[in-house]
């Protein structure tokens, strides 16, 4: 779809912004942020899109810089967090790309664990009523559909190790350095 056509159906808006861990795509749709993706380099946005356009059900488009309309609150947002000013996002979240036993997981987090702390899997499994779902819960961090704002990065192993992370162990240090949990790197 040409970015100057406006959706007649179901719609999303995408686009790719540069972020201090790389190029992040970001993907919104009326209802609000419906996915954030690492590692947005050209060579996979369309397939990254693709796929969003298959699950979704809609129409995609990608306005011109500065013209986002459905994004322009998600992209300030992050700004405002690479930057440290910001330490809650306060997004309206489209859930749609998640279900079950995730999507409470993942509201979990997002509820409970805020800026600057960590929580261990087996501990976020009891939490939703689920003790001993400690590699249940590293599934649904691994199908995190809002990575950074939905902070999976915050979620580690209960024996004190940062444990894996969609995004890469380097970047989910970066993350957890920026927040404080982690000393910065020296280089």
């Amino acid at each position: 779809m040409d970015s100057t056509e406006r959706p007649r159906g179901p719609h999303l808006e995408w686009t790719v912004v540069p972020s201090d861990i790389g190029p992040l795509l970001l993907a919104a749709t009326p209802e609000g942020l419906v996915r954030v993706e690492f590692h947005a380099a050209p060579d996979r946005i369309d397939k990254m899109i693709d796929s969003l356009v298959s699950r979704l059900g809609a129409d995609a488009r990608r306005p011109a810089p500065g013209q986002e309309v459905l994004l322009a609150e998600p992209i300030r947002q992050l700004k405002a967090y690479f930057a440290g000013s910001l330490k809650r996002f306060e997004l309206p979240l489209d859930w749609r790309l998640s279900s079950g036993f995730n999507r409470q997981v993942l509201q979990e987090l997002d509820r409970s664990v805020p800026y600057g702390a960590v929580v261990g899997y087996g501990e976020l499994a009891a939490r939703v009523g689920q003790p001993g779902a400690a590699q249940a819960v590293g599934n649904a961090m691994g199908s995190n559909p809002l990575p950074l704002v939905v902070a999976c990065h915050r979620v580690v192993e209960n024996d004190g190790g940062i444990g894996g992370f969609g995004g890469g162990v380097e970047t989910k240090r970066s993350l957890l350095a920026l927040e404080g949990v982690l000393p910065q790197p020296l280089f």
